[in-house]
């Protein structure tokens, strides 16, 4: 299901979605936003789960931060 909503965005950000529509990097300024708004609603709950771990756990070790790292390739 999908839902209307109304946003105001710095002229340089409405630029960028047109300019993505255009060069066919997205099908439409409503999809390329729709994209945005979905990829940090994922990263948020990402943050919410790494919350709740290291609510449980503790912070993580130098080492497993090491690890985290070098498998994410950061």
């Amino acid at each position: 299901m999908r839902t209307r909503v109304t946003v105001t965005v710095d002229e340089s950000v409405a630029r960028a979605a047109e300019e993505a529509v255009a060069a066919g990097r997205a099908p439409s300024v409503s999809a390329w936003v729709a994209s945005a708004m979905a990829e940090r609603a994922q990263r948020q709950a990402l943050v919410d789960v790494l919350a709740e771990i290291r609510a449980e756990l503790g912070p993580a070790t130098d080492e497993e931060t090491a690890w985290a790292r070098s498998v994410l390739g950061l």
